[in-house]
């Protein structure tokens, strides 16, 4: 994409050409950055050496200064906040919108499947025989789990 032409929602939509527009943005946007902290820096090494104002109460000009360059600071955070919010955009869309729908048929095809086996699944409870020795019964239901205390006593 040639630097005349401006992204459209339509040229955002392959994973490809997302990351060539985070990289792109992120090539803009990190001199900027790094320029507005470099700026801030020098600010407030040249406002801190103002001396104090007649009338100032001890540590005013310092609180002055970095009242001033604060916003300086916050704007460099802030441009390196949109190319974080710029990664989390391409994240999202990925996940909402490409994964989203295989996932979504994946878990149809496992509800067909289990579906499909409950259909054919045997009962698991079945009734004990109705005899008059209760032993042969409650071997047939809990298995040989009482074998051994049978034994012992």
């Amino acid at each position: 994409m040639s630097a005349a032409e401006k992204w459209t929602p339509d040229l955002l939509q392959s994973p490809e050409d997302r990351a060539m527009h985070l990289e792109q943005r992120r090539a803009q946007l990190l001199p900027i950055v790094d320029d507005l902290r470099r700026l801030a820096r020098e600010m407030e090494a040249e406002v801190k050496e103002i001396d104090a104002i007649e009338g100032d109460l001890p540590g005013q000009s310092r609180l002055r200064a970095w009242h001033v360059t604060k916003p300086l600071f916050r704007a460099a955070d802030d441009v390196e906040k949109a190319i974080s919010d710029l990664i989390a955009f391409n994240g999202r869309y990925q996940r909402s919108y490409e994964d989203l729908p295989a996932k979504r048929e994946e878990k149809r095809q496992e509800k067909r499947e289990r579906k499909a086996l409950k259909g054919k699944a045997p009962q698991a409870i079945e009734s004990p025989p109705s005899s008059a020795d209760p032993a042969p019964a409650k071997k047939a239901q809990f298995g040989d789990v009482f074998e051994g205390l049978r034994k012992g006593a």
